[in-house]
């Protein structure tokens, strides 16, 4: 399976430090995490939910990584979400989710919906599992979001 995910050219991709200095919708400060999407549009539109209005962000990478067949990966369902899941700031019932997940370290990656396209997924990666060794992470590439985004 192929991930994605969109950050500044001058950060580790993969090392789950921004998640861990100021928690996310699936962590709490303190935990490192590593989000990706199923694709690079998804990866693009959960990055640009997070952007200035009035800057176009510069200096971005896409860089997708490729998990090999056999990796076990843990499952949230939306049915098993607390109301409002998809509200901003997120409930933090979704940071225990992840954290918790974190904690047990039963597997590399765990697959939740998006909220920005809930029929869509993204993968959290645990970068501190066992597993991290057996990702391929791919070259990254220049992203430059459409200057129409801005109009």
């Amino acid at each position: 399976m192929r991930v994605w995910r969109i950050c500044f050219k001058s950060h580790q991709a993969f090392d789950g430090a921004g998640a861990r200095r100021h928690g996310g919708r699936w962590n709490h400060p303190g935990v490192s995490v590593v989000y990706t999407s199923g694709s690079l549009s998804l990866a693009a539109l959960e990055y640009f939910v997070h952007v200035d209005p009035d800057t176009a962000p510069e200096h971005l990478i896409a860089i997708s990584a490729d998990i090999p067949d056999g990796i076990a990966i843990e499952s949230i369902e939306i049915a098993d979400l607390p109301s409002g899941w998809r509200r901003y700031p997120a409930p933090g019932a979704l940071q225990d989710i992840g954290t918790a997940w974190v904690r047990r370290g039963s597997t590399l990656v765990l697959a939740v919906p998006s909220a920005v396209i809930p029929d869509e997924c993204n993968y959290l990666i645990n970068p501190a599992h066992r597993d991290l060794k057996r990702i391929r992470i791919n070259k990254p590439v220049p992203f430059h979001f459409d200057p129409r985004m801005w109009k």
